[in-house]
């Protein structure tokens, strides 16, 4: 800040994000680890804003010839950029919250610690072929900017994602966590050979509408999609997006929060903006959308701490979104301490029994008893946009889906090709149930995850089969 000031003179505004990443990740193929890696690096991140012009930039050499380097550079591209009428200024001096707990094992995790997680997970699954891998991130970062704004904070995340194939088919089991001790792993790799095994020998069934139970996998991708399209501040500023605050556009059984702060995340963003809580539907009722200094500008509205790197070209997103369960309750109607929350026994074949036992844990399992006639989907991929406004969406199943009869689940299907409108799946009337327990995905970019119970909905247009 004093070398913008030095170089540039009083008279502009700048800000600057000093981060510093460890990442550390295990992969696995073919039931062996193939590769480990580990990378730290320190980001030193600028933008300035001077005479009406606005630039930015990064750098990654932290020497004082590194520094004023990146600081001309800046200064340069400022003096020829186009002029930036809806610079929304910077962010004043405000109380940021503090960082989350930090776990000191997750962040001094070793090779051997996730080489432990990967030898369960690989032994759990019992002979079949596997591949995957575990994580361990963490992020300090620190801000300042020229109006005497100045915080600093820390993340931390640990994660693993694998699979297990037989015969062609494939299972999949998947977690995101603030301690690496939280991962079972031993769960993980039971949950992905019971699925695999139970998707053998699959059916093939004509496209059309069917009710579904959709995985918490599976509802990673709806909550993604909403995310990225739905309650990304830009995109509603340009007209792009279906979100409208205060109309009931969804089920009154769905409540979408955006909680960073609910799983070891950063107390403000980019701009310095505090992050926290943010209640995008309630009930049912769209209550906001995500904005940065500048998108929040556009509107006449505020911002809510979520500028981010990709910010500038995609917009602002809720990047920790999650789809609140269903609320247990007593036969007297009150709360049941036991389940309210999202907090119920997890995988337990046992309390399941038959073919469903295989494939699903209780929670899920108690959705699929009340569909008549239907399809159990556990996950979804290769999802694109073909429509965004109203958010169309097409894609596949992959990783297992079954057919369920009278409550049971009775044969594996072949894989689906699905078009479908996500507002419209969980719109009012649309969704017929949600699990009581959640499950966070973890996503490619550490700090980023979704996590949602199952969902039972009255339809889904599955457009065409294994045949085309």
């Amino acid at each position: 800040m004093e070398l913008v000031t030095r170089l540039g003179g009083a008279g502009g505004q700048a800000e600057v994000t000093v981060s510093r990443a460890e990442l550390a990740l295990t992969r696995f193929a073919n039931s062996a680890i193939h590769q480990n890696v580990a990378e730290s690096a320190v980001e030193v991140r600028l933008r300035i804003h001077l005479d009406g012009r606005t630039a930015a930039g990064s750098g990654t050499t932290t020497t004082p010839d590194g520094l004023r380097g990146l600081v001309e550079r800046v200064l340069a591209a400022a003096r020829f950029a186009p002029r930036d009428p809806s610079w929304p200024g910077l962010t004043p001096p405000v109380p940021v919250p503090p960082s989350p707990p930090w776990d000191a094992a997750t962040a001094q995790a070793g090779p051997d610690d996730r080489a432990a997680l990967v030898r369960a997970f690989v032994d759990a699954a019992d002979g079949l072929e596997t591949a995957g891998y575990c994580r361990t991130t963490t992020r300090a970062v620190a801000f300042a900017n020229s109006a005497g704004h100045a915080v600093q904070g820390r993340a931390i995340e640990a994660a693993m994602d694998g699979i297990a194939r037989t015969g062609g088919a494939d299972g999949t089991a998947r977690d995101c966590a603030e301690r690496l001790a939280d991962l079972d792993a031993v769960e993980l790799g039971r949950r992905a050979a019971a699925k695999a095994r139970a998707a053998t020998d699959p059916v093939e069934l004509p496209p059309g509408r069917y009710p579904v139970v959709l995985e918490p996998a599976a509802v990673a991708d709806l909550l993604e999609n909403l995310a990225w399209y739905g309650f990304n501040g830009k995109r509603y500023a340009e007209g792009q997006s279906f979100a409208e605050p205060g109309v009931a556009q969804f089920d009154p059984a769905v409540t979408l929060v955006d909680d960073p702060l609910g799983a070891a995340g950063l107390p403000f963003d980019l701009e310095g903006t505090p992050t926290g809580t943010l209640p995008l539907v309630d009930a049912g009722t769209t209550r906001a959308v995500a904005h940065d200094r500048r998108s929040a500008a556009e509107v006449g509205d505020e911002s809510t701490g979520h500028a981010w790197t990709g910010g500038s070209t995609f917009g602002p997103i809720p990047r920790n979104l999650r789809l609140a369960p269903a609320r247990a309750t007593t036969t007297s109607g009150a709360a049941d301490p036991t389940t309210a929350g999202g907090v119920t026994a997890a995988w337990n074949v046992a309390t399941v029994g038959g073919l469903a036992g295989a494939v699903v844990d209780a929670d899920t399992a108690a959705l699929v008893s009340r569909m008549q006639r239907g399809l159990l989907v556990s996950d979804l991929w290769y999802t694109r946009v073909l429509d965004p406004k109203s958010l169309v969406i097409t894609g596949l199943t992959r990783n297992g889906v079954w057919l369920v009869e009278d409550g049971q689940i009775t044969r594996a299907v072949r894989d689906l090709r699905f078009t479908e409108s996500y507002p419209r799946a969980l719109g009012p009337g649309a969704v017929l149930e949600l699990g009581r327990r959640t499950v966070r995905q973890p996503n490619r970019w550490d700090g980023v995850w979704w996590e949602a119970p199952a969902l039972r909905l009255a339809s889904w247009n599955f457009t065409g089969g294994a045949s085309g």
